[in-house]
């Protein structure tokens, strides 16, 4: 039997919201082990004189605990 965690991790690009995912799963990779699955909880632009400047996005990221 194995026993998840699940956590929130949050993530920006300046590119796109696909992209803001791969940084964020890259990212929460060097930290945590056994990562299975994530889900896009919430997305967001960041806006800067009428100009989108940044995608982010909300991600809650499933991780199987040692044993």
């Amino acid at each position: 039997m194995s026993i998840a965690r699940v956590t929130e991790i949050s993530a920006t690009s300046p590119e796109s919201f696909d992209d803001a995912a791969k940084r964020g799963i890259e990212r929460a990779s060097k930290t945590l082990r056994g990562i299975t699955s994530a889900w896009v909880k919430d997305q967001n632009v960041m806006i800067d004189n009428g100009k989108i400047t940044d995608f982010k996005i909300n991600l809650v990221v499933t991780f199987v605990l040692d044993e």
